[in-house]
């Protein structure tokens, strides 16, 4: 490597650099020069221009040849020094590194223009790509499901109090946090769930979350092990059956019927499971509730095989007839892990959301939650925290179930008039429809020629497992005033009338 130099030093002491294009193009205009010439140097030792053992001038006469400052070429020299492009020698000068003399040149032009290498892909790559795939969202139009804005937006009380904890808590925003989340939110959040959701919530129990798709795969990976069992409802949201899958359950599904999860059915053909993943006050995607009768013969499973129940109380604080019915965590906090979410009654961008878990296992929930990023945004949780203790978050429900329940009449209202071929399945709760097709009318079919028409509809036989596979579509209508779901209607109405006519 020594006579490589050495061979390398015999070239002209003054080569003019300059002559590099890169070089040559350096522009004031267009930003540091400093950062241009670094990238400059580094290009031309890429692509062979300049040669591994090759001197480079002194810091003095490249400066005065590019017209800069010799600080500026000093700190250059510095930066591709720390970065091994250059090897500087005390009283000798400035080389390009010899570890370049064991790489091909680089034609940047070439590879700008080649087509990307292929690449082999391992298989959990293949994975999580599918996974991207088929939990993308779709486009915050007509009827996409769970888009809260516009009226059912946090006001500006919201807006008021982050300036408040802003100015006010600059430092206290500024460190690391409890991995569980902020204690005073925890303290809200329990005090909320016992007032409004008759759960046995205290602040030690409670973790923050980014949402209940990193609540349901918290769960996921803390109670079940690879090989495990566990049940999921069916049809149920791709989201949940994705985390099962990806680690290493083997998901049961469990047919739904009027009543919720066929729990009777689950433990005759799977009672050995570890866990089941319910939605019992409101069933995603189809709405009804898991009656009380199966709530309390699926708690029993759970106490006589050792077993854990993961609520996802999807929706539950948007019902429109009644009360919400109260958690199934309040009947056996010891059994059971509860799973909220703001993203539905605030905004998804809030990513704030929560898990109540049996005291036996917040250690390991806490652990869990910090190997996956710490904690939330702790200026959010500040704000939310205000939010909540001053009374804006219950009167902010209020409002929303109003205005949602305002949105929903409309949607029934104008399908039943334009799209008489659809059975309806309102539900008194949440944020979508759900419409049954006629026997022989494809779900997916309709759903491609609406995303063409440019309207978000899903369909739901994806969402099945088992044989029977319903054909129908979730509308979602919570983010979108009247006069743009009645026109949305009619664009449907136009999409379906090929489908309709061919039966």
């Amino acid at each position: 490597m020594r006579s490589q130099i050495k061979r390398n030093a015999l070239m002209p002491r003054s080569r003019c650099l300059t002559e590099l294009p890169a070089l040559g193009a350096l522009d004031r205009a267009a930003g540091s020069v400093g950062r241009q010439l670094a990238l400059a140097l580094r290009q031309a030792i890429q692509r062979g221009e300049l040669k591994a053992g090759e001197r480079i001038p002194s810091t003095r006469t490249l400066a005065r040849s590019l017209g800069l400052a010799r600080a500026t070429v000093a700190d250059v020299f510095d930066q591709l020094a720390a970065e091994g492009y250059l090897d500087a020698r005390s009283g000798s000068g400035t080389w390009v590194s010899s570890a370049f003399g064991l790489m091909a040149p680089v034609s940047m032009t070439a590879l700008s223009a080649a087509p990307p290498a292929p690449v082999s892909l391992p298989s959990s790559a293949l994975r999580y790509a599918a996974i991207a795939r088929a939990l993308s969202p779709l486009p915050a139009v007509p009827f996409s499901v769970a888009v809260p804005e516009g009226e059912a937006a946090p006001d500006d009380r919201w807006r008021r109090l982050g300036n408040r904890v802003r100015a006010g808590q600059a430092a206290a925003l500024a460190g690391y946090s409890d991995p569980r989340g902020l204690f005073s939110l925890r303290a809200a959040i329990a005090t909320y769930l016992r007032q409004s959701r008759a759960a046995i919530a205290e602040p030690d129990n409670i973790i923050l979350t980014e949402g209940t798709q990193q609540g349901l795969y918290l769960a996921a990976r803390v109670l079940l092990s690879p090989g495990d069992s566990a049940w999921a409802e069916d049809p149920a949201c791709a989201g949940l059956t994705a985390v099962l899958t990806e680690c290493g359950v083997q998901t049961r599904r469990i047919p739904v019927d009027t009543q919720g999860m066929d729990v009777e059915q689950a433990t005759r053909r799977y009672a050995d499971a570890r866990a089941a993943f319910v939605t019992p006050s409101h069933q995603y995607p189809l709405g009804m509730p898991l009656s009380m009768g199966r709530r309390l013969a699926l708690l029993e499973w759970a106490r006589q095989h050792d077993s854990w129940i993961v609520e996802d109380d999807y929706d539950s604080e948007l019902r429109y007839v009644g009360h919400p019915f109260p958690a199934m965590q309040g009947l056996d906090p010891g059994r059971v892990v509860y799973l909220g979410t703001f993203s539905k009654v605030m905004a998804p961008s809030l990513r704030l959301g929560y898990m109540v878990v049996p005291a036996a296992l917040t250690e390991a929930f806490a652990g869990a939650r910090a190997l996956m990023g710490r904690a939330s945004p702790l200026a959010d949780q500040h704000v939310l925290t205000a939010y909540m203790q001053e009374g804006y978050f219950e009167a902010h429900i209020r409002r929303i179930r109003t205005v949602y329940a305002e949105r929903r009449h409309v949607l029934i209202e104008a399908l039943q008039r334009e799209t008489p071929w659809l059975q309806l399945e309102p539900g008194d709760q949440g944020m979508h429809l759900v419409a049954w097709l006629p026997d022989g009318v494809a779900d997916v079919a309709v759903e491609r020629a609406a995303h063409a028409a440019g309207l978000a509809l899903r369909a739901l036989s994806p969402m099945y497992a088992g044989p029977t596979r319903r054909s129908g579509l979730m509308l979602g209508f919570g983010g979108f005033p009247p006069e743009a779901l009645r026109r949305a209607v009619r664009q449907l109405r136009t999409v379906l009338t090929p489908f309709m006519t061919s039966l």
